[in-house]
């Protein structure tokens, strides 16, 4: 009840949420990218990623905030389905080389299949920045944070741009405004909020 009653001050202004201090926009959050750009035994593209957020909490791992979905074409071969992406903000205290094995293991619950790279899947997720850290090669899982393809991404800045406008990217120490500027401005005509 306690917790109910802060996050309501929160919402109404009375209380201020430590996540909006200036300092902490990306400092203490762990971001997510989620898309699916198939059908799988538990329906829809956007139900498979309702059922992965669903997953993710049931691992103890919090959502705190999450973008709108956003469509777009699928890469890099644009002629396969179109995704369905949207960015999460969580929080936990699961290491990354832990929290990866938790990703993997939901992605194989709902269906997808490591075959080919960059084949249509039923769910990706991808952990785009855990907590400003940088971790060039995790010795057990190949694991490297922040995401190393996260900053040419449209369908990961303009979801991630929508629930941390402040995000610096750990690695490149650029502002997540200035990556946006950076894209192609084909990337940004063929994604849309939805």
């Amino acid at each position: 009840i306690m917790i109910k009653e802060k996050q309501k001050k929160i919402v109404i202004g009375i209380e201020k949420n430590p996540d909006t201090l200036e300092g902490q926009a990306s400092t203490k959050n762990v971001f997510l990218a989620l898309g699916s750009n198939l059908n799988s035994k538990f329906g829809s593209r956007i139900q498979n990623l309702e059922i992965a957020q669903l997953m993710l909490l049931s691992s103890g791992i919090n959502i705190v905030d999450r973008s709108s979905y956003y469509e777009s074409l699928s890469y890099p071969n644009k002629s396969k389905p179109k995704f369905i992406n949207i960015v999460i903000k969580v929080k936990t205290i699961i290491k990354p080389n832990i929290l990866i094995k938790i990703i993997l293991d939901i992605e194989k619950k709902i269906g997808r299949i490591r075959n080919i790279k960059n084949s249509p899947r039923v769910c990706d997720v991808d952990i785009i920045d855990y907590k400003n850290l940088v971790i060039n090669k995790d010795k057990s899982s190949d694991l490297i944070i922040p995401h190393k393809l996260a900053h040419e991404r449209s369908f990961v800045l303009l979801p991630l741009a929508e629930i941390c406008p402040k995000w610096k990217h750990p690695k490149l120490g650029i502002k997540i405004n200035q990556l946006i500027n950076n894209l192609k401005v084909s990337d940004l005509n063929f994604i849309k909020k939805i």
